[in-house]
């Protein structure tokens, strides 16, 4: 399993806590250190649509609307803080945010 985010992240943060609390081996990516490829972010993309990008964010808010025009590769590749977080892939599932339906989906409670 790899959790895809930053690690001031709270949302990041919780869910590694929760994960390794029920015994997940967990590896985890920093998007600003290890950044995607656009081959991964492709991936992500085609998985989650413009859901990917949180446009609540304070860099959302900070980039020009010209930059908000780019397409989301350029902007997540340009902006890693834009990703909403985190991203959780296992197996063959990949899993956005740590909700509840998250949690369910990995049979964490």
């Amino acid at each position: 399993m790899i959790v895809y985010g930053l690690p001031n992240c709270d949302s990041c943060r919780k869910a590694r806590a929760a994960l390794a609390a029920a015994g997940r081996s967990v590896a985890f990516r920093d998007v600003r250190a290890a950044p995607l490829s656009e081959a991964e972010l492709e991936t992500l993309l085609a998985a989650f649509g413009d859901r990917l990008i949180n446009r609540a964010s304070t860099t959302w808010r900070g980039l020009s609307d010209d930059e908000r025009a780019k397409p989301p590769v350029t902007l997540l590749s340009r902006h890693p803080a834009l990703m909403k977080r985190p991203v959780i892939h296992d197996g063959d599932m990949l899993l956005l945010g740590w909700t509840d339906a998250t949690r369910a989906r990995l049979g964490i409670e």
